[in-house]
């Protein structure tokens, strides 16, 4: 009881100080510009494509394939491609759509999925050697439900080891390069599927999310993120991390095709005991039309920025282009505040206790004996002991490692008091203040990170600074809540252009109200399209099938 009446006082004091000041509205936007720059669905146009036979899933398909052979040199988004069965997919989409029968919502639609997820027959590593040879007998539900829809999986993209980092740099097979700057970090650890997405080497992609992993790709790359409550997608067939914090959701061009993607994945899942069993809404069919939206469409809105997020440590050209977003949704009609949330500051440490803690138990299986291929200098050894030593001495990372180690501390006898239940407590707090915010705000605003994407290699030796950039995005997992990244402007670093993301919270199991609002600010504010990324230098919109 105190724990809430504290989350509620801070809250309500915080709320009575309004900054309309800092976000002076200037003239509201012409909605005919808009309408004509809004960003169009992706996934739509080629189902649409597909099934009226203007274009076969092959030639879509195809033509994904030749664009992600084009740039994968410079960027090393996939660990596997799928060339072979993706066509084979395709081919048998086409052969069902001749003999009349309907085509699925995603038919002939070009997916990645984070090498972290479960697909029947086709190798699925987590980033690790450990997993090197590892082919699942099973899709993950998320999967199986995408090809019901028609998807066609082209491939399976690179993550950090076990999703253990921010940059996609702690692979155990190759570093990943954003396709805006290929000396700099796509984010992570779902930076393969980012990447892949943002160089149109799929149409869409799949990634998991136990801190900010979707998100801050998203934001690094300038493409949609989307993490759903937590039990809205199933879990099964997800390799685990932190299992009371993990989410399975897709990064796409727009927020609408988020939606679609959302509509086939969420729902009920016998196979895993966390997914939820709410109803699932038709999320894309509640999405204003562009030309639908007047000049005041989001009057009444209660906007909160999370004032813990806009301090020191921000970039400038971060702050600026979120800054702007704000002014963009107060031209709509929404109005702005400021909301303080005293306990957002301790998510950090808390998430990191947690996370870990369930890590070193989760990938206490991989040994060589129940999971993972034992290492040859194994066979040579003493005990079990000495067995177990050698296939996770070689087969794990030294960032995994570090993990496991630290999550292992926390759980042992005489620290589960200091460490792990008081960040239990610690995640109530969080938990608590965020719902009480979300009853008196439609949506929270922050930035996504505190940066734009920086450099291969500029943080490798400093694990803390690479933790710190979490900041913003993990106490929405702790929460278990729904945010969405959507770009909203560019910062420029070194002379080079880079995306700059921003995330917006919504209320448990409402992703349709967020997306709604999401939808509206990327339709109108012209962000999308207004760049192209490095590695696409020289390509046009259209040279791309649907793009």
């Amino acid at each position: 009881m105190q724990t809430q009446q504290l989350a509620q006082r801070s809250v309500s004091a915080a709320s009575r100080s309004r900054i309309h000041a800092p976000f002076k509205p200037a003239r509201g936007p012409n909605m005919r510009t808009v309408c004509a720059a809004a960003q169009a669905s992706l996934l739509k146009s080629i189902q649409q494509s597909v099934a009226s036979k203007q274009q076969s899933a092959v030639e879509v398909t195809q033509a994904y394939l030749q664009q992600l052979k084009s740039v994968e040199g410079q960027i090393h988004s996939f660990l596997t491609v799928n060339e072979e069965h993706a066509l084979a997919q395709a081919a048998a989409i086409d052969a069902a759509i001749a003999t009349g029968e309907p085509a699925g919502p995603l038919a002939g639609v070009p997916i990645a999925v984070k090498d972290s997820i479960c697909t029947a027959g086709l190798r699925t590593t987590a980033g690790s050697r450990v997993l090197d040879s590892y082919l699942p007998p099973f899709d993950a539900t998320a999967v199986a439900r995408l090809k019901a829809a028609g998807a066609v999986l082209i491939g399976k993209t690179n993550l950090d080891e076990f999703c253990m980092g921010s940059s996609t740099e702690n692979s155990a097979y190759q570093v990943t390069a954003n396709p805006w700057d290929t000396a700099r970090v796509p984010g992570g650890s779902s930076g393969g599927s980012a990447a892949a997405v943002a160089a149109r080497q799929c149409a869409a992609a799949l990634g998991s999310d136990t801190g900010g992993s979707i998100r801050q790709p998203a934001h690094f790359c300038g493409v949609v993120g989307l993490k759903p409550s937590y039990g809205r997608i199933s879990r099964y067939g997800l390799i685990a991390y932190g299992s009371s914090l993990d989410c399975i959701g897709p990064l796409t061009h727009s927020v609408e095709d988020a939606a679609l993607l959302l509509n086939v994945m969420a729902g009920p899942d016998s196979s895993d005991a966390t997914c939820s069993k709410e109803a699932v809404p038709d999320f894309a069919a509640q999405l204003q039309p562009a030309e639908s939206l007047g000049d005041t469409c989001l009057a009444g809105l209660r906007v909160g920025l999370i004032s813990q997020t806009i301090g020191e440590g921000v970039a400038p050209g971060v702050m600026a282009a979120v800054t702007g977003a704000l002014q963009h949704l107060q031209q709509l009609g929404a109005e702005v505040e400021e909301v303080s949330l005293p306990t957002f500051d301790l998510g950090l440490p808390a998430y990191y206790v947690l996370a870990l803690s369930e890590a070193s138990s989760n990938l206490s299986r991989y040994d060589g004996v129940r999971y993972g291929q034992r290492a040859s200098e194994g066979a040579a050894a003493r005990d079990l002991r000495d067995m177990y030593a050698a296939t996770r001495g070689s087969g794990l990372g030294p960032e995994v490692k570090r993990r496991i180690l630290m999550g292992t501390y926390a759980l042992s006898a005489g620290y589960y008091d200091a460490y792990y239940k008081r960040a239990q407590q610690v995640r109530t707090l969080v938990q608590q203040e965020l719902q009480a915010a979300l009853r008196q705000y439609d949506v929270l605003v922050c930035p996504t990170a505190p940066t734009p994407a920086y450099k291969i290699g500029e943080k490798t030796s400093d694990p803390l600074a690479m933790y710190k950039g979490d900041l913003m995005t993990i106490n929405i997992n702790l929460a278990g809540l729904p945010a969405v990244v959507v770009p909203c402007g560019h910062t420029e670093e070194d002379g080079v252009k880079l995306p700059v993301g921003v995330q917006m919270v919504g209320r448990m199991f409402d992703e349709a109200s967020l997306l709604r609002v999401a939808h509206v600010y990327e339709q109108t504010a012209g962000v999308a399209g207004s760049a192209q990324p490095q590695v696409m230098a020289g390509q046009q919109q259209g040279q791309l099938v649907a793009a």
